[in-house]
């Protein structure tokens, strides 16, 4: 395959600008599985580096599961209207609600988990590991409240269309896809 043809085929898969796809491809030697591992992280970088902006626009979607005894809702943050009005962003808020629907997650972030969910996690685990050598006790329960929470929170669940990232990892590369911050402002899960 051309060099040409892998820029396309990389942009077509990522969404990241032509220069971006062909940087990554010649650092990784037209590899283009390990030129998406190298955008991934490009992504948590330039998120990082607009974490501070103000955010004054979205898109509110709502993904209603087949049956209508499930639906998800989600307001998906960003800087401006041109971004919030954008199909592609638009695309990515409703599958952030699907998503939704589908795991349930309690929590969007870690800064949003309650001290009462993680003491009654903590309370059931330290039962379990009850049995265990007192000195892998506290590695143990520590290493079951980590599970635990990126199962209930949003960011942190592999993505149900793409197990490969995150849905943090979404935001990063939506991010870096149009140069505004993207982030989740709310989530409602509703079901029957």
């Amino acid at each position: 395959m051309s060099s040409t043809e892998l820029i396309k085929q990389l942009r077509d898969e990522t969404g990241v600008s032509i220069m971006q796809c062909k940087r990554a491809l010649e650092e990784a030697g037209d590899d283009i599985e390990k030129a998406k591992v190298a955008l991934r992280k490009i992504s948590a970088q330039v998120a990082a580096k607009k974490a501070d902006r103000e955010l004054g626009a979205g898109a509110v979607q709502a993904y209603i599961h087949a049956g209508n005894s499930v639906a998800g809702v989600v307001i998906l943050a960003c800087e401006t209207d041109f971004v919030s009005k954008n199909e592609e962003f638009v695309k990515i808020a409703y599958d952030i609600a699907m998503h939704v629907a589908a795991t349930a997650p309690e929590f969007v972030s870690r800064e949003h988990v309650t001290e009462d969910a993680v003491a009654t996690a903590r309370a059931v685990f330290e039962e379990e590991a009850a049995d265990k050598p007192e000195d892998m006790r506290t590695k143990i329960v520590e290493g079951k409240i980590d599970s635990f929470l990126k199962e209930k929170v949003l960011l942190e669940q592999p993505f149900v269309k793409n197990p490969d990232t995150t849905i943090q990892g979404i935001l990063d590369e939506a991010t870096q896809k149009f140069g505004e911050r993207v982030e989740i402002a709310e989530i409602s899960r509703f079901s029957v």
